[in-house]
């Protein structure tokens, strides 16, 4: 019997976010997963920075993600949003 493929979608999140972002983004990636019915959630965040709002972003996202059976992983993130998710222990929650 084989392996049925993963459903995956790619969104990206343009930055710089601010904390009143949150709602509607949480919003929108839940809206973006139960339409998909995507498995894998590969999120490009080339573009936004390494800070305390972008990493509660990630780790919202991540939520919403798992509450829906999807798994979130990251595109693109600097090495300093890298090291940042790893001083604050959510590294392992939140992989490339």
């Amino acid at each position: 019997m084989a392996a049925s493929a993963r459903r995956t979608v790619v969104f990206r999140i343009d930055g710089p976010i601010a904390r009143t972002d949150l709602p509607r983004l949480s919003e929108q990636v839940g809206a973006l997963l139960e339409r998909t019915g995507a498995e894998v959630a590969l999120c490009d965040v080339s573009t936004i920075d390494p800070d305390a709002v972008s990493v509660d972003t990630l780790a919202r996202l991540q939520l919403v993600a798992r509450r829906r059976g999807c798994q979130a992983r990251l595109l693109g993130a600097s090495t300093e949003l890298v090291e940042l998710l790893g001083f604050i222990g959510l590294r392992d929650v939140l992989r490339e």
